[in-house]
């Protein structure tokens, strides 16, 4: 039952946002506003939507190789760059961390909640990985993931035009080194060389994250010390 409900609303969510040309109607988001009073009303649980639309999950798995396409086409300019690539992606995933961890100790949040943040800039799989190898909660890092990834969905490209940003460099490894996997997706219907360098910084970001991430939660608890 639910997979024709999730398939049709997904439709008219891209109806919505191609008719409508705002960044604040993001089909993902509309889907999302739909479903979730929808499946509340109905007294639908998780595991039960879940099962229903699990052939969706597997889809998951080749539209992210095809995400290799794009990227193959722009070898040449990743060779010519890799470089600024590799510096963007790195500053990025440490900031990305550093000030999360440093918001989050001034305002006095728990080392669970800490452990949490530090992924939200990448995939959720590694994300929820990296959250439950520093003891915190993978649930919340998967929220995390979803609320920075839509953030960049809908603000990325009217920032890039409010600041004049049209290299596809600048905009692809942006989006891939904030809004992951979402970012990317939104990159491909903007511009193809825009999603290849967003691929790639999704990639180079989540390996960067992964290794980075136990050392930056103990410079967190180092700096909860501290300040106590």
């Amino acid at each position: 039952m639910w997979l024709p409900i999730t398939v049709a609303v997904f439709f008219f969510a891209r109806f919505v946002a191609m008719k409508v040309k705002n960044p604040l109607f993001n089909p993902l988001l509309i889907s999302i506003a739909i479903l979730i009073p929808v499946l509340v009303w109905f007294d639908v649980s998780f595991d039960t939507y879940y099962a229903d639309n699990e052939w969706i999950s597997y889809l998951l798995q080749p539209a992210v190789v095809a995400l290799a396409y794009p990227l193959y086409e722009q070898l040449p300019q990743i060779r010519q760059n890799w470089r600024i690539i590799a510096l963007a992606c790195g500053v990025g995933s440490i900031a990305s961390m550093f000030t999360a961890s440093i918001i989050a100790v001034l305002l006095g949040a728990d080392m669970d909640l800490i452990a949490s943040l530090l992924g939200k800039s990448v995939t959720t799989p590694i994300a929820m990985e990296v959250s439950s190898h520093l003891g915190g909660e993978p649930s919340i890092a998967a929220i995390l993931v979803l609320l920075v990834g839509l953030f960049g969905a809908i603000m990325a490209y009217p920032i890039y035009n409010l600041f004049g940003v049209t290299h596809p460099i600048a905009k692809g490894l942006t989006m891939g080194t904030v809004s992951h996997a979402l970012g990317t997706a939104t990159s491909a219907e903007k511009d193809p060389r825009d999603a290849a360098f967003s691929s790639l910084a999704l990639v180079i970001c989540g390996v960067i994250t992964s290794i980075l991430a136990p050392s930056m939660f103990a410079f967190s608890i180092w700096l909860t010390h501290l300040i106590s």
